[in-house]
């Protein structure tokens, strides 16, 4: 069996250069892969283009990135809670590209599975459709959409095995599960890294052929974009 482990994130990230785009999973602050992207902001890349669903918030995750006027283009579904975001996307600092999020994770998956394109009726009649083949099916429009081409595919999941087999958490699968295998070569950082033929079979959610590297990161901070709580009601006796 093929061993994909590496001994650490510098390790992981070998082959990075400027220019490339990079995939990077999670949804907002939600499994996010937080070691290669520290270690993306050391190496000091600079002119990427980042393909994620929002860019996380100022100080945190891909906000760091951005802070460092590292990522020339950022291909996302919603600017979010990002100031830094929204300021270089308006000022014409950043290159963005608007995509609808059901065709963001389409144009990820199909690009997992080797088809060069699709049809999605979502986008026909906007902005998302100029310039781009349409056609009609049925009495209905839609849209071609591109798969993606990265070079870099950055996952986070819980735990995982020296072949590349994978087990998400909850919600952190979101845009993971469907960037393994999306770009030339997928980097995949766990929590817990265990021996092969440990994992259930049964609870796999990515087998092992989609990631070419996998690590075991550290210090996850796991931070909660927006912390909303109950008011606790005063009680009179």
């Amino acid at each position: 069996m093929i061993n994909k482990k590496v001994n650490n994130v510098e390790e992981a990230l070998n082959g990075v250069k400027d220019g490339m785009t990079f995939m990077l999973g999670g949804f907002g602050l939600c499994g996010i892969p937080e070691n290669a992207i520290s270690e993306l902001v050391k190496l000091n890349v600079r002119d990427v283009t980042c393909i994620s669903n929002n860019a996380g918030v100022d100080d945190f995750g891909l906000g760091l990135l951005l802070q460092n006027k590292q990522i020339k283009k950022m291909i996302s579904s919603y600017v979010g809670e990002n100031d830094e975001f929204e300021r270089q996307m308006l000022s014409g600092e950043l290159e963005v590209e608007l995509t609808p999020q059901g065709t963001l994770a389409e144009k990820c998956r199909a690009a997992q599975a080797g088809f060069p394109a699709f049809y999605t009726p979502a986008g026909f009649g906007t902005e998302v459709a100029e310039g781009k083949e349409t056609r009609d099916f049925d009495g209905k429009m839609y849209v071609l959409e591109p798969a993606f081409k990265a070079d870099f595919a950055f996952v986070k999941a819980w735990k995982g095995d020296a072949a590349g087999n994978l087990v998400f958490k909850g919600t952190a699968r979101n845009f993971n599960a469907n960037m393994c295998g999306a770009a030339k070569i997928t980097v995949a950082e766990v929590e817990e890294l265990v021996p092969v033929g440990e994992l259930d079979p049964n609870q796999i959610h990515i087998p092992g052929i989609f990631v070419q590297r996998i690590f075991q990161g550290k210090n996850y901070e796991k931070r909660i974009e927006q912390r909303t709580v109950r008011q606790k009601k005063q009680v009179w006796l």
